[in-house]
């Protein structure tokens, strides 16, 4: 019905917006010599309107048809799905999730951005099953207005709110960074809730000020089986560091990596995850510590070729700075991709290194003088080498992508490989074949 509504609001505001156009034409009278002109400009953005509605018709076409395949499959299950989400589901004692009908609840990170409407109303009109995904939306900070639009939701999501709202002393070099603390502290009690009183075996974690693609529970749904099956993965996200869309192949929505560097924004992760890193959870930068070998230990992540969560968050404790030089250009896939009907199992850690290394260094090796040059493109797929930390930044920003390292990984790299397109040609910026593996000292 909320889907069927959307689509309803959607001509409505088509409909008021067309009528105020043709007023405003009316009104303006505009000399003969301006008429053509403005006629072209009013038809032009009625049937930019009209295609966008058509595009958002065609998004809930295909959610509708595979939620409907999804029911079927629910038919044949011989156990009952689980119950509806509550601040009591089942214990984690009554058996591990099916992977073909796992129940994976969405945690929101919201503190003071009211703006979560649109990470919510997302959410819930892209979720098949509100039984199998329900959202927690955890809120730190106490803002009144953020509540009450949390609140207006009513039984789409469940709302809980972290207790401990007091200041955390912090070392006087650390001031500025307070931020960083308090964020930290309500991931650790976020988590917690999740896992431990709530009880459930995974969770999908994002913050209040993304948006997710029209299939991010496809994805998510499809990848749960490798992170369950294969051990050297530690969590599947949905974000891509270089997915500016030039640097993506937009033809190929379907293709996913490996990553040794842990992305977030938008990530999957199991309770045996959270029982090892809850103990020594850190106080403050979270997300750099967990890039650190002490955890990460020569695990790896799945990351998609095109991101599906997008920022729109440029109020935060970084100040904007980074979403203006970076975050805001990421690509936000746009084209449902059917994962639970592909075999993914070339994700796998054998089958995939074989593979992409022998694609990686089969690829002949060009200078990045050549590249810019749009030199040799008969080649097609080229790899541009590195052997130094100065040598992979400065190829890295002549090539547009992301140059910082952390722990001596780079954003989005395996096997100190780092993917993605220059003027549409496929790139390798890739270490010699010989590599040993990452030094902490590049950082």
């Amino acid at each position: 019905m909320l889907r069927k509504s959307n689509v309803v609001l959607w001509g409505v505001v088509l409909f008021v917006a067309w009528n105020a156009l043709i007023l405003l034409f009316l009104w303006t009278r505009p000399t003969p010599d301006m008429t053509s002109n403005l006629t072209y400009e009013v038809m032009k953005l009625a049937q930019d309107a009209e295609d966008e509605l058509e595009h958002q018709k065609a998004l809930l076409q295909q959610i509708r048809e595979y939620s409907a395949v999804w029911s079927r499959q629910r038919k044949k299950q011989v156990t009952l799905p689980p119950p509806p989400p509550s601040l009591n589901p089942p214990s984690r004692e009554r058996g591990e999730p099916s992977p073909a009908e796992p129940l994976i609840p969405v945690l929101v990170i919201a503190c003071d951005r009211s703006t979560v409407r649109r990470c919510l109303d997302k959410l819930i009109q892209y979720r098949p099953s509100k039984e199998r995904f329900p959202i927690v939306v955890s809120q730190d900070c106490g803002h009144q207005e953020t509540a009450q639009v949390i609140a207006s939701y009513g039984s789409e999501v469940v709302h809980i709110k972290q207790p401990n709202l007091n200041e955390i002393p912090v070392p006087p070099d650390h001031r500025k960074f307070q931020g960083y603390y308090k964020i930290s502290r309500h991931y650790h009690w976020a988590l917690g809730q999740v896992f431990r009183v709530l009880k459930y075996r995974a969770a999908i974690v994002v913050e209040d000020d993304l948006e997710v693609a029209p299939d991010f529970f496809e994805y998510f749904q499809a990848t749960f089986p490798l992170l369950m099956e294969d051990k050297t993965l530690w969590c599947v996200s949905a974000w891509n560091d270089n997915g500016k869309e030039q640097m993506v192949d937009s033809k190929h929505p379907e293709t996913l990596y490996r990553t040794d560097f842990f992305p977030g924004l938008g990530w999957l992760l199991l309770a045996e995850l959270w029982d090892e890193l809850e103990p020594k959870w850190p106080k403050a930068f979270w997300d750099d510590w967990m890039r650190h070998p002490d955890q990460r230990k020569e695990r790896a992540c799945i990351r998609p070729e095109i991101s599906r969560t997008m920022t729109f968050g440029r109020k935060g404790v970084s100040h904007g700075q980074f979403f203006d030089q970076h975050l805001k250009f990421i690509k936000l896939n746009d084209r449902f991709v059917p994962f639970t009907e592909l075999n993914l199992t070339y994700l796998i850690k054998e089958s995939f290194e074989r593979t992409f290394l022998e694609e990686v260094y089969g690829a002949p090796e060009l200078r990045v003088e050549e590249l810019q040059g749009n030199q040799r493109r008969a080649l097609g797929a080229v790899r541009v080498q590195y052997s130094t930390r100065e040598a992979f930044k400065a190829f890295a920003k002549a090539l547009g992508a992301m140059d910082d390292l952390k722990a001596g990984v780079p954003r989005a790299g395996y096997r100190g490989v780092v993917t993605f397109l220059f003027r549409s040609r496929r790139v390798y910026l890739a270490p010699p074949r010989n590599w040993t593996g990452y030094d902490p000292s590049w950082s």
